[in-house]
């Protein structure tokens, strides 16, 4: 399971005991674009929470915007920093409200998907959760005033649906003129990052860490998408994700939701921007599902979740 989607299924299933709304990847522009991984609206205040997905010992620099992981087998390697990129989405989401009328806080922590990552160093100003921690945290956050009535609640979320980008990135081997025998191919195990998953009847295997995941080709369909942007073909599947079986990639890529169009032989899928559903809450409970959105691919055109894309000698970090 990928990180956002644990962290909407902890969410999904908690019963808070106040009025609330949960999106998950919302695109939007204030000064510039920018995405929110998953957005926590209340009466009170706005609680935005990066997700990451990256394993390893982790390191948060407090001197530069970087987050240093360590692997396994030594490798170490960089990314930006994610208490960084939160600060930056608080700051816009806040330009953002003030442009559309809201005055509302807004507050934010990074949550890192898997128990197994191990923070050696925290940023100083940020919190960093697990999953299962966050509806512990968001109940014991302190009790500020109303800023919205119920009514005003539910226009900022109309209008966070009406301003919500669906943007669809400039295939990146055509941005940075990358030849596709130069992509890294296979299924990447999401905790150790190793790609070559193995395809078994239930799921995905890997050899590495012996980690199973019954969902790891979704993300690297999706990664195909934004690496190419094209129409995916039967064949193309089975060579990005190392399978034989002509009817396995089949059912792979019609777990997808994906658009296809041509007879079976010659039949040829595409990625959509799949709106999803908003749960609505009152008292703690579930009352209605109104229309929400997600985007499949994401509003970053860097953001390769399986780090499958080269450009020159330096690899495209995966969140």
């Amino acid at each position: 399971m990928a990180g956002e989607e644990r962290v909407a299924e902890v969410l999904r299933n908690y019963s808070f005991t106040f009025e609330h709304r949960i999106l998950h990847d919302v695109s939007l522009v204030a000064s510039t674009i920018f995405q929110i991984d998953s957005l926590f609206l209340t009466r009170r205040y706005a609680f935005i929470l990066e997700v990451k997905n990256i394993s390893g010992r982790l390191k948060f620099s407090n001197q530069s915007p970087q987050l240093i992981r360590t692997r396994a087998d030594g490798q170490v390697d960089g990314f930006d920093c994610p208490a960084a990129q939160l600060e930056r989405n608080v700051e816009l989401f806040q330009e953002w409200l003030l442009m559309h009328g809201f005055h509302l806080p807004v507050f934010g922590v990074v949550v890192l998907a898997y128990p197994k990552q191990i923070v050696e160093l925290a940023p100083a100003r940020t919190k960093i959760l697990f999953p299962s921690n966050i509806p512990s945290y968001i109940r014991n956050l302190p009790p500020y005033p109303n800023k919205l009535d119920a009514e005003k609640l539910d226009f900022l979320t109309a209008e966070i649906l009406r301003s919500h980008q669906r943007f669809i990135p400039t295939p990146l081997c055509q941005t940075y003129s990358i030849y596709k025998n130069e992509i890294q191919t296979g299924v990447k195990c999401n905790l150790c990052n190793m790609l070559g998953m193995e395809k078994f009847k239930k799921g995905w295997y890997c050899k590495r860490c012996k980690h199973h995941d019954k969902m790891a080709h979704k993300e690297a369909i999706k990664d195909w998408f934004l690496l190419f942007g094209d129409k995916m073909r039967n064949k193309d599947c089975r060579e990005f994700l190392h399978i034989d079986n002509p009817q396995t990639a089949t059912r792979l890529l019609q777990s997808m939701n994906l658009q296809s169009e041509g007879s079976y032989r010659d039949r040829s899928y595409s990625m959509i921007f799949q709106v999803n559903s908003l749960h609505f809450f009152t008292n703690g409970s579930k009352s209605l599902i109104i229309g929400s959105i997600v985007a499949t691919i994401g509003s970053k055109p860097s953001r390769i979740g399986n780090n499958h894309a080269t450009i020159g000698s330096k690899s495209q970090q995966p969140r």
